[in-house]
């Protein structure tokens, strides 16, 4: 198959996973040995097309993050600036461990079986966790303290387990510190800012010199779906929170790791 035909079906699945609390990584993983695009370059390429997602939250969510708009009041800008502290000191857990354990997770957890069984077990949880009867104490990002946004940075370093989803983890978290699940899904994506800037910015001082133009042209196609992609999906899973709880994506880690699981299984 065509490298650009594959970049652009990555794209996709990258875009429409990426906010959903189903693992964009996993998924990615998945295609990866569906499609046999495999090998150092592969890793890096999954990793980098996540940023062109995230930057979509930048531009989805621009009124709240941007503090420059001539029509806002000091306070309001101290508001914006206080959202991004937040989320910076939200990402100095992934930071730290990040760097300590990425290079072992990378060689030994990088597998579609630990991706299936993340999926099967994660997808039980966040089930289990939508069962229970919670109140939520924090309605607004605004009203989230900086503990809770360290808090919730720790929950996400779960997420270094490919399978897991950095928004399942992170939104899972927030629920149980007492958010709303648009509050949990809000700050989830503002946090993700931060956290993939440093993980593109990593991964490319490691492997980016290594690329040719095709490559570059590859990574390119697949960051720029990716971003589109990611654009129409926010809008509808904000939209679709207001109303609903996770329990569906829950069933369908679940469905999709058990179809996977029989997939592999099949062909051996």
């Amino acid at each position: 198959m065509n490298d650009y035909i594959i970049s652009v079906i990555l794209g996709i699945v990258e875009g429409v996973t990426e906010f959903l609390p189903i693992s964009s990584t996993g998924h990615l993983i998945i295609v990866n040995e569906f499609t046999g695009f495999t090998g150092e370059y592969a890793k890096m390429y999954d990793v980098v097309i996540q940023l062109g997602a995230i930057l979509s939250v930048v531009v989805y969510f621009r009124k709240k993050l941007f503090p420059f708009f001539y029509s806002r009041s000091s306070e309001e800008k101290r508001e914006v600036w206080n959202l991004w502290f937040k989320a910076v000191a939200g990402v100095i857990p992934a930071l730290f461990i990040g760097a300590l354990a990425h290079g072992f997770m990378e060689e030994h957890l990088f597998t579609p079986a630990v991706v299936l069984a993340a999926l099967i077990l994660w997808g039980i949880f966040l089930i289990v966790i939508e069962n229970r009867k919670h109140t939520s104490s924090i309605n607004s990002v605004a009203e989230l303290s900086y503990k809770t946004a360290v808090l919730i940075g720790f929950i996400q370093c779960l997420a270094i387990v490919p399978g897991t989803s950095r928004s399942a983890a992170t939104i899972i978290g927030a629920i149980l510190l007492g958010t709303s699940r648009e509050v949990a899904a809000e700050f989830s994506f503002f946090l993700a800012v931060p956290t993939m800037c440093a993980a593109s910015a990593y991964t490319l001082m490691k492997h980016g010199y290594k690329m040719d133009a095709h490559q570059a042209g590859v990574l390119a196609t697949g960051f720029a779906v990716s971003f589109i992609v990611a654009l129409l999906v926010i809008a509808v899973f904000m939209n679709y929170i207001r109303k609903h709880d996770f329990k569906v994506f829950g069933w369908y880690r679940i469905v999709l790791g058990i179809v996977v699981l029989a997939y592999f299984w099949g062909i051996k």
